[in-house]
């Protein structure tokens, strides 16, 4: 059984007491019981405030929203200030800061690079820094393992808060290991202090540790949905719908011009590991072809060990964008200097006519490869 930072912070009562604490957390940051873990942590440790990221502390804000500040947190009476759009913006004020001795972050993250909540812990990190505040984390295992790392590495000018820090798109690091990194790399300056976990060994998967899993945000419903979103979470640059407003976000994928019965054979001739492929037919409620009936693929994952969703993700991206190529288009860039795929890709290879997928995935490899070597530095855990 593994043990997070917040079901071990009567171990380390001389890092908390006497202090002005403050907590960024969200919906994800539970106990081993499910109980929410700020307000356990106000029963042991008297908090002054709470801070919430993308989808608000609560989880219910869709992607992109921007979150209002809560004038009082029910459960605690807690003033709740948003770090996506609220009066903060998304930093914690310096004028908030000078009334905290330090910030503790508590987050439950997916281990992808483009998932908001690291963006949010890297901004604290900048803002505890420059005010001279600590900054703890309470640990919590990399959900999709500490070992595997797929995609490309970050490229300075597609920096963006999906894309906040120089690390490949599935990084096999804990926030408190990736937190560490930055600190050393960037010389920061942060103080900061890691509550690791017990337990939990590189290899492990969330759904091995004996944790319950709470969904982060209502997109990422079930431990499923976060083994392809590395993968699948590209097509939001697209106008292929991603599965929001369905019953299974980024596990099934289409639009109204898809043939899914034609996209599940060429895809399960790929012979990716650890997937497989079915036929999907379905009508989003929300977001991308909201009330269109929609053909495409359902992604069934057999193998967790095996699969390998950015390979998966490209892969389907590229097919879909062959079979179908006059329907097929990008997110529109709306004015703005990138596309979106560009900002989730953390390059510019789908700016122009993009490379050859092999071309493409063995660049990354390679870039996987070195970052592997590079984060190792700053493992927590064996």
């Amino acid at each position: 059984m593994v043990k997070c930072g917040i079901d071990r912070i009567g171990e380390f009562g001389a890092l908390f007491r006497g202090k002005r604490l403050g907590m960024v957390t969200s919906v994800s940051g539970v106990t081993l019981d499910l109980r929410p873990g700020y307000v356990k942590f106000h029963e042991v440790y008297p908090l002054v405030c709470l801070f919430g990221p993308e989808h608000g502390m609560y989880g219910k804000d869709g992607a992109g929203e921007d979150v209002d500040d809560v004038a009082r947190d029910s459960a605690t009476g807690l003033p709740v200030y948003s770090l996506y759009g609220g009066e903060e913006g998304r930093h914690i004020a310096p004028e908030r800061l000078e009334t905290l001795d330090a910030v503790v972050y508590d987050i439950q993250d997916l281990g992808a690079r483009f998932y908001t909540f690291i963006s949010t812990l890297l901004y604290v990190m900048e803002d505890c820094a420059a005010a001279g505040r600590e900054l703890i984390v309470l640990d919590r295992p990399a959900p999709l393992d500490g070992v595997t790392v797929e995609g490309g590495l970050l490229e300075p000018e597609y920096r963006s808060f999906v894309g906040a820090y120089p690390l490949c798109i599935r990084y096999g690091l804990t926030a408190g290991e990736l937190a560490c990194m930055v600190n050393a790399e960037q010389k920061l300056g942060c103080r900061l202090t890691v509550v690791p976990c017990t337990g939990w060994e590189r290899t492990r998967l969330f759904s091995e540790t004996g944790n319950l899993w709470m969904m982060p945000s209502m997109g990422i419903p079930h431990f499923s949905a976060a083994l392809v979103y590395p993968g699948t979470c590209l097509f939001e640059g697209t106008n292929v719908s991603e599965g929001r407003g369905t019953a299974c976000p980024f596990e099934m994928i289409g639009a109204p011009f898809v043939d899914g019965a034609a996209l599940a054979g060429t895809m399960n001739r790929e012979g990716l590991p650890g997937v497989i492929f079915t036929a999907a037919c379905f009508t989003p409620y929300a977001s991308k072809h909201k009330g269109e009936p929609c053909e495409g693929v359902l992604l069934h994952v057999s193998d967790a060990h095996a699969f390998r969703p950015v390979r998966t993700g490209v892969t389907l991206l590229y097919r879909i964008r062959e079979m179908w190529p006059r329907q097929f288009r990008w997110k529109p860039r709306d004015g703005k200097p990138r596309r979106f795929i560009s900002l989730l890709a953390g390059c510019g290879a789908f700016e122009d006519e993009p490379p050859a997928p092999e071309a493409l995935l063995a660049a990354w490899e390679a870039d996987s490869a070195a970052f592997a070597r590079r984060k190792a530095a700053y493992h927590l855990y064996k």
